[in-house]
């Protein structure tokens, strides 16, 4: 990888981590929020795994668009579980 390359690389991954923390500051911060927090961190880490496989180069044997399901698929199970103890415990 050429230092052009990994400078992109960074700089997205910045990026990403700078769009979740922005969301997180963003948000409301009510009871639900702060005790689902951890849930909510992980699901801000997800989307900027998401956000780096959607940007990495096409074809990698099918490999990025199994990721890139299966990230989907995680994202799903925590607003899921969010959504659950909001639902259950008030939270």
């Amino acid at each position: 990888m050429t230092m052009d390359q990994a400078s992109r690389r960074n700089f997205l991954h910045l990026a990403a981590a700078g769009a979740g923390g922005a969301a997180l500051l963003a948000a409301p911060a009510g009871d639900a929020f702060a005790y689902q927090g951890n849930m909510e961190r992980a699901l801000n880490q997800l989307q900027g795994a998401l956000y780096s496989l959607r940007q990495a180069t096409p074809d990698k044997g099918g490999h990025k668009a199994i990721a890139v399901g299966l990230i989907e698929q995680a994202m799903g199970e925590v607003q899921a579980g969010i959504d659950y103890a909001a639902q259950h415990f008030g939270d």
